[in-house]
């Protein structure tokens, strides 16, 4: 492993040319045409004034003689004194319509990044670090403006030094031909010099993503990281992701400070040269002392932008790569494909799964040839050990992830078919781990249902065990939850998530039971609000509690992604096939007989 391992390029990326770059960018341009207008005008007014400040001096210096009135020498300074002024006020005018149309910009690629993150699928979160993406909606856009306020200054010294070209071509054309010929050099240095920075810069975002996705997984999961006593082990994580950034930016350090001797060094040839052939020509009584003045000065204000770009080439360039990686993302496909030819308003519920076949990554098939009908209104129940597919089956419902032949039915139209946004507003999921946002109860409910009324919220909260579950809040459904729901305990965040379903009203309904065991009372309390959700829904259940299994119309009991026993749990009993061993391992344990056996035998032998 190498200094740069962990520094490639996500999946996504992909690099742009500078002109592919330009494209993406002008809409954001567009958006601003009014302001951009404005700073035009004022950019030029700025450079003709920043121009005129020289020429005064050198005309000055041109009538210095022992007859020059007292009044002439006054007006001299006057000038360039109004016109330093002129040129501060026309800078501070440019820096406020730039800083305010670059903003705006920010803000728009930031919101277009965001929107493209949360519409991608599950899959791409599985295979791209959330850290990372973070990185490229704040980092990134952020020296995306930083790179337009540079681009924007550069461009008002070039406009300043052209203004100069005009004037001194007509002093002298010769020496105006010398000073020219050395913008080449410049500019050569300037483009060799931007393919091994956009490179170095690169591999510095890569650096700090991972820096970022250590911290946000270490703090994501800082309580198991105590449990076992990993303080270290994610503190030597983080160390090595910063540590390779600090390489990685020490290179990128050594290579821009390379920029500043080469530039100096060049800018000091154009000047002798300067000297010398200015020199001659006052000689030779071809230029006056003002206008060579001017000639040297002139190169200093030609050089100037050059230098500029070449100086600030590390944020042009950061700014150029950050909007490769910005671009990237809000250009990535989708995993799930949806055509939305269909607007099929009220969903009854009825899904049919025909020859499925779907697979993660391209890897093993977790479902294949799969075939399955679940009637409106029935409450389906999924069981089979860790990784037969039943959560697959779920997600395809959901549309969380794509799958790669056959097809899935929803009323008879197919689900790619179906508009997503429209489709999930009638989907009610709950996942094994249910996630609250941080708020409180209210909010969390209505984050499903935003028109809901709070009366509506009480009153589906008190269908729930006549609301007893309420009195152990503080502030009833105004209870804050904390982060990630920490203020509740684990039953209590299970019955917020069925209760913001239940104020959905979904047509299908998606549940993956949670294993972690609560006590009984707040177990019935959560089966209460799981039939109220099951008498209105078609339902799929990863079941894990005895009692959902139990109240299930149907079973079907899955391995390695196929079927192999269905019926209800009588049925499936009286066979004594799969579905009896699955009972025994994962369900005997909750019923009953089973606890009142135990009780005896404990009672025998004490």
């Amino acid at each position: 492993m190498g200094f740069f391992s962990g520094l490639n390029a996500e999946k996504y990326d992909r690099q742009y040319s500078d002109m592919a770059l330009a494209q993406r960018i002008w809409p954001y341009l567009k958006r601003q045409g009014c302001r951009i207008i404005i700073l035009t005008i004022v950019v030029l007014i700025m450079s003709g004034v920043a121009a005129l400040q020289p020429i005064i001096v050198s005309q000055g210096i041109d009538r210095l003689n022992p007859q020059i009135s007292f009044a002439a020498v006054v007006l001299i300074p006057s000038l360039v004194f109004g016109a330093g002024m002129a040129s501060w006020a026309g800078n501070w005018a440019q820096r406020r319509i730039s800083m305010r149309a670059i903003g705006d910009m920010v803000v728009d690629l930031a919101k277009e990044a965001f929107s493209a993150a949360v519409q991608h699928d599950l899959s791409f979160y599985d295979e791209m670090s959330s850290g990372r993406i973070v990185s490229r909606i704040t980092s990134d856009t952020q020296e995306f403006g930083t790179m337009v306020q540079l681009i924007t200054e550069v461009l008002a010294q070039i406009v300043e030094g052209l203004i100069i070209a005009i004037v001194l071509i007509r002093i002298d054309t010769r020496l105006t031909l010398y000073l020219i010929a050395t913008m080449p050099i410049v500019y050569m240095f300037t483009i060799l010099y931007r393919k091994l920075m956009r490179k170095v810069i690169r591999r510095g975002f890569r650096a700090m993503a991972n820096v970022n996705a250590a911290v946000k997984e270490t703090i994501s999961g800082i309580s198991i990281a105590k449990n076992f006593r990993q303080e270290k082990t994610i503190y030597d994580e983080f160390s090595e992701a910063n540590s390779t950034s600090f390489r990685v930016n020490i290179q990128r350090g050594v290579v821009i400070s390379s920029v500043f001797p080469i530039m100096n060094a060049l800018a000091g040839l154009a000047t002798a040269l300067m000297v010398y052939t200015g020199g001659i020509s006052v000689s030779q009584g071809i230029v006056t002392f003002g206008a060579w003045y001017l000639f040297i000065l002139g190169l200093d204000r030609f050089l100037y932008p050059m230098m500029n770009i070449a100086s600030f080439w590390t944020q042009i360039q950061n700014g150029l790569s950050a909007a490769e990686r910005i671009f990237a993302l809000i250009e990535a496909k989708s995993g799930v494909n949806q055509d939305q030819l269909s607007l099929k308003p009220i969903l009854q519920g009825k899904i049919v799964f025909d020859h499925v076949f779907f697979s993660y990554r391209n890897a093993e098939p977790v479902l294949e040839d799969f075939s399955l009908t679940i009637n409106k209104g029935e409450n389906l129940a999924i069981v089979g050990h860790t990784g037969a597919g039943k959560s697959s089956i779920t997600r395809l419902v959901a549309r969380f992830y794509e799958f790669q032949s056959g097809s899935i039915r929803i009323d008879g139209v197919d689900i790619r078919s179906l508009d997503l946004s429209k489709y999930r507003q009638q989907l009610g999921v709950v996942s094994q781990v249910p996630f609250l946002f941080s708020g409180t109860i209210e909010d969390n409910i209505r984050y499903g249902s935003s028109n809901i009324s709070s009366e509506r919220m009480l009153t589906l909260a008190k269908l729930i065990g006549n609301g007893e579950w309420l009195d152990a809040l503080p502030n009833g459904l105004r209870t804050e939850v904390g982060e990630r729901g920490a203020y509740l305990s684990t039953g209590q965040r299970q019955l917020v998530s069925l209760i913001r379903v239940l104020a959905q009203q979904p047509a299908i309904f998606i549940l993956d039971e949670a294993t972690a065991s609560i006590d009984p009372f707040t177990e019935k309390q959560i089966q209460q609000a799981i039939s109220l959700i099951l008498s209105r829904a078609t339902s799929i259940l990863i079941a894990h509690r005895l009692s959902t299994v139990k109240s299930a119309d149907r079973i079907i009991v899955l391995e390695n992604g196929r079927i192999i026993e269905e019926g209800t749990h009588k049925q499936l009993m009286d066979s004594g096939k799969s579905y009896s061993g699955l009972y025994n391992a994962y369900f005997r344990h909750q019923s009953l007989e089973y606890i009142e056996a135990a009780y005896k035998f404990v009672s025998i032998n004490t």
